[in-house]
């Protein structure tokens, strides 16, 4: 009986050892399954590679602001005159001096504006110095009309605007013309660039005969931010101008930009107008610095007319030429330099407020000699 019982309990002992093991296994399976228990360590991630930079473009110029306009430049805007010349240059550039090659010249010259009787001075010196042999085929005879037309533009004196600047004692730029040719525009213009350099400017409306034009200069005032001394309508121009230079006294303006009247040239009582005008801007404490003639380009021969009569009558300083763009041809600038020996001092390339630049002419005669 004892024997008996020793067997089943060994016997169980055995089964619950088996059923143990058993179990232990399916728990252990189970763990695993589930992430439990011991298990291998995670795969560690290899390092991130720094980001490769992209390959750079080649550097570019950076493109102009939005609403900011490049400078114009004389070629692009002396396309109308530069046709007239085409012709010539391409028969100077073939190499041959001929009658036709003078003919062609001679004719783009006066159609260009320039003048017969500079025209005659400037083909007679060439020819001269084609008959002593310094000039030996076109382009030889092509540089030599560009310097020859440079070296008359170089006359007449300096293109610097004058200013003095002296102490109580405001610069007066005193602008004459005939109605139409962009008197007032111009000082509106001048106004900006003056102001931009630094100088205190006041505007003088002292044309009172055209009804308009007191308001038009109004205009450019405000946008300017400048100062305007004005009068009713028929005033006294010198008047006008005297009061404005009182007031730039008492305000600490440093210049005075005046407008004129600009009825016919040929009138004798504008004549005397203007002379008055000048006398009395320059009376103490009044300074008159410039007398700028305002001419239009497209009126060629005509301009050169006005041109004559105003340096008679006020004693000009400089030539603003307006309108030197589109239709305009361009050579009374040249005929004006040698005529009258006064410089140009500023062209108009453009209806821009910063289209008004110093006469270069350099630049000048490359635009005008470039051809198409």
């Amino acid at each position: 009986m004892i024997a008996v019982t020793v067997g089943f309990y060994i016997i169980l002992v055995v089964v619950v050892a088996v059923l143990a093991v058993v179990i232990g296994g399916i728990v252990a399976t189970r763990s695993r399954r589930r992430g439990g228990g011991a298990t291998a360590p995670p795969p560690v991630a290899p390092p991130e590679r720094p980001p490769t930079a992209p390959p750079q473009a080649p550097a570019a110029e950076a493109p102009p602001a939005p609403g900011v306009e490049a400078p114009p430049s004389y070629r692009s805007r002396l396309g109308g005159v530069r046709g007239l010349f085409s012709g010539a240059v391409a028969a100077l550039r073939s190499g041959r001096i001929d009658a036709a090659t003078w003919d062609s010249l001679e004719e783009a010259l006066i159609r260009a504006d320039v003048g017969v009787s500079t025209t005659t001075v400037l083909l007679e010196e060439l020819r001269a110095k084609v008959d002593a042999k310094e000039i030996k085929g076109g382009d030889d005879l092509l540089e030599a009309l560009g310097a020859s037309i440079r070296q008359l533009l170089e006359t007449g004196g300096s293109r610097a605007l004058h200013f003095d600047g002296r102490e109580g004692s405001p610069d007066v730029w005193l602008f004459v013309g005939v109605n139409g040719v962009g008197k007032t525009t111009t000082i509106g213009k001048l106004a900006r660039r003056q102001s931009a350099a630094g100088h205190s400017v006041l505007l003088a409306a002292g044309d009172t005969f055209r009804a308009a034009a007191a308001d038009q200069l109004g205009m450019w005032a405000e946008r300017t931010g400048t100062e305007i001394v004005r009068g009713a309508e028929g005033a006294d121009p010198s008047a006008i101008v005297f009061d404005a230079v009182q007031r730039a006294v008492a305000r600490g303006n440093d210049l005075v930009l005046a407008d004129t009247a600009g009825r016919l040239h040929t009138k004798v009582n504008l004549v005397e107008e203007l002379k008055k005008i000048r006398r009395v801007a320059d009376r103490d404490p009044g300074n008159v610095t410039e007398v700028l003639l305002v001419l239009d380009a497209t009126t060629g021969q005509n301009g050169l007319a006005q041109a004559r009569e105003f340096a008679d009558a006020v004693d000009v300083t400089g030539i603003v030429l307006t309108k030197l763009d589109g239709t305009a041809k361009g050579g009374i600038v040249i005929a004006v330099q040698r005529e009258l020996f006064v410089p140009v001092k500023l062209v108009g390339l453009g209806e821009g407020p910063d289209d008004l630049v110093d006469f270069d002419p350099d630049e000048f005669v490359g635009a005008l000699l470039a051809g198409d």
